[in-house]
């Protein structure tokens, strides 16, 4: 399985000697049909890189020494426990990953409740889709994606909002350029960058960076106002309604492009294109999610595709598109501070016994703190020990800074990863994993579809998996936790997570199985809603534009966006190590729009300062007219020019997740 986006790729490791020599697409899988992105082909040097943690490593006088699993083991779990005994369990904080696998995430989260005894445990989720979570299953009663991905080719209408689809999820992106090429479809773009997909749109809306709920609130105003909405679906599926169209009302097309800067020719097109197809698909990522405003401009995805009935058939639905190989998996699997698996509330009697039963413990009855609170308490010391598994906030998380001082701040800090990532050479003890290539185990990709992992080599030196280091740290600790195999943790999600009640690895072979699975003889789930909603009727919630936090003024007049782009991948950790890759695109750089350039003096490839309220940093600028004027972008891949030492924590209010993709900066010539 494909480490990278959350598509979920099918491949063939083929090795030689313990080292991987290549890697071949994998012939009649259902996801990629054969195909690989360019990180899907040549992205796989950093597994036998030199790099690799091979051996434990402990922190001492300001250097790290290696050291025996035995002493490193004992530190951590002698470090925690004195910790608990101080402050109490909620003072220790828990990241777990969306690169690990489904088993190796419960495991975490089980951990971090029954050994621990704190709900203090979350991982990047937070940082992409913990949005799509909380406001699809508000709507609809399930937070994940509602169709399958085969089925983006054949839909008739495609409206991409937010998601630069042809970069971050390649083989999602090939479906949609295919459904407009040969299946006639029609393509609508909203984004306030010319991506490849703008290429091929019947309507490109450039939206202003933050404007997303008006957009959506203006087409609706323009389906309303022309009768083009789905009495039949909305009288019988929904409720809310009548809120929604009294809200919706005050976002006339004339209203919408004053906001967003869009012409209302384009928004009234858009609108009629959309709300006349058979069967449209929304996709979207995490230009919608990464807000404050994040689960209203879900929720207003929601409402869009309630209003028109485009949801409960095939090459419909409401589509996030998944950042990371797991990150629905890690979801799924409780790694969520107000969850057990199967998105079970903590604070819900009747499920905390249910695992309180299960797991032979007495669970804590609050919900925790988000990776972002986790860092705020931490700099408040109100934290004191953090367990990392996989994760990287020194450059994944927003306002770095504030995140160095406070891992800095840290009683203790134990880091478990395949390299020294700049978050690991902040920890006092450094744990070797093994990668996604050297060990078994399940993912389960963007579309809810649960697949085998298999072990290709062995892990370098004494690297070890995620689970095992997890299992022995529980012991120590007094908390039992004993497996086998990864077969065995499957067979316990079964048992306690009705989502993937009918799973086991003796039905996971080959094109595996999409939640909900209910029972061994459930085939799964191809698209969600059909007869009716998870929550029974889907709701309309009537949602209102609101600013983001952080707007342009005289002293930082530019719109600083952020994002991905198709040869890096996330933190950069894995693809930074690949030749191919990072010869490509060695550096980062910041894209700002030809007028702005020559208004401030800047040529192309000329480096420049870009600083925020929060930081600043040194980048190449790209003169370009990818942006618009007065918005510039910045990948968030390249540690030494980390977007996220500019970027605001400021906090969705329902999600948690910070505004990533709006704030204020200003460029200067160096």
């Amino acid at each position: 399985m494909c480490p990278f986006c959350g598509c979920g790729c099918n491949l063939i490791l083929n090795s030689k000697d313990g080292q991987l020599v290549k890697v071949t697409p994998q012939k009649g899988t259902i996801v990629n049909q054969g195909s690989l992105c360019v990180k899907g082909s040549f992205g796989y040097d950093f597994v036998n890189h030199k790099d690799r943690l091979t051996s434990p490593l402990i922190k001492e006088n300001g250097a790290f020494r290696e050291a025996s699993w035995e002493e490193a083991l004992s530190l951590v779990a002698s470090k925690l426990a004195d910790t608990k005994s101080k402050y109490g369990a909620d003072s220790i904080g828990g990241l777990s990953s969306a690169k690990c696998t489904n088993e190796e995430n419960y495991i975490f989260q089980k951990f971090m409740r029954a050994a621990i005894g704190t709900n203090n445990v979350d991982h990047c989720a937070r940082l992409c889709h913990a949005s799509t979570v909380a406001g699809l299953a508000a709507a609809f009663g399930s937070g994940a994606m509602t169709n399958s991905i085969a089925e983006v080719e054949y839909a008739d209408v495609i409206f991409a909002i937010g998601s630069n689809t042809t970069d971050s999820h390649p083989i999602i992106g090939i479906g949609v350029i295919k459904a407009v090429r040969e299946n006639g479809a029609k393509l609508i773009v909203a984004d306030p960058r010319k991506i490849r997909l703008t290429e091929y749109a019947d309507v490109w809306m450039r939206q202003k960076p933050g404007t997303d709920v008006a957009l959506i609130n203006g087409l609706m105003n323009v389906i309303i106002s022309e009768g083009l909405e789905d009495k039949d679906f909305i009288a019988n599926r929904t409720e809310g309604y009548e809120d929604v169209k009294q809200a919706v009302a005050e976002y006339s097309p004339d209203k919408v492009s004053e906001i967003t800067g869009i012409p209302k020719e384009d928004i009234i097109s858009a609108a009629r294109i959309y709300a006349k197809a058979d069967r449209a698909s929304i996709l979207y990522s995490m230009g919608i999610t990464q807000h404050v405003a994040g689960t209203d401009n879900v929720k207003s995805m929601a409402n869009l595709a309630m209003l028109t009935g485009n949801i409960g058939r095939e090459s419909t639905g409401v589509n996030p598109l998944r950042g990371q190989n797991n990150v629905q998996g890690a979801c799924d699997l409780g790694a969520l501070p107000n969850v057990y698996p199967g998105y079970q509330k903590v604070v819900d009697d009747a499920a905390r016994a249910k695992f309180e039963k299960a797991w032979d413990v007495k669970l804590d009855n609050k919900v925790g703190l988000t990776v972002v609170e986790m860092i705020k308490a931490a700099y408040a010391g109100k934290v004191k020990a953090l367990y990392i598994m996989g994760e990287n906030p020194m450059v994944s998380d927003p306002d770095l800074n504030k995140v160095e001082k406070a891992l800095e701040s840290l009683d203790f800090l134990v880091v478990q990863d395949i390299f020294l990532t700049p978050t690991a050479k902040l920890a006092d003890v450094v744990l070797p994993a093994a990668s996604f290539a050297e060990h078994e185990g399940t993912f389960t990709n963007t579309e809810r579809r649960v697949q085998r992992l298999y072990k290709a080599i062995d892990a370098p030196g004494d690297a070890r998996e995620d689970w095992r280091i997890v299992c022995d740290i529980a012991g120590r600790l007094g908390y039992q936790m004993s497996y086998d195999c990864p077969a065995d943790i499957m067979d316990e999600i079964a048992l306690v997570t009705p989502i993937y009640g009918g799973m086991g690895y003796e039905r996971l072979n080959g094109v595996g199985l999409q939640w909900p699975c209910l029972d061994k003889s459930h085939p799964g789930t191809k698209f969600l809603h059909q007869d009716k909603f998870a929550r029974g009727l889907g709701k309309f919630f009537p949602v209102e534009f609101k600013a983001p936090p952080e707007w342009p003024d005289a002293e930082y007049p530019l719109i600083l966006t952020t994002g991905r782009m198709l040869f890096h991948f996330h933190t950069g950790s894995m693809t930074r190590r690949a030749k191919a890759l990072d010869e490509h695109i060695p550096e980062g750089m910041v894209e700002l729009n030809p007028a702005d350039a020559k208004r401030l003096g800047i040529t192309h490839n000329e480096r420049v300062k870009v600083s925020s309220r929060r930081g600043e940093i040194s980048i190449k600028a790209q003169v370009t007219d990818k942006v618009g004027e007065g918005v510039v972008f910045i990948p968030f891949h390249f540690a030494e020019s980390a977007a996220n030492t500019l970027t605001i924590a400021e906090l969705d209010p329902v999600a948690k997740i910070p505004e990533l993709k709006v704030c204020a900066v200003k460029l200067e010539r160096i």
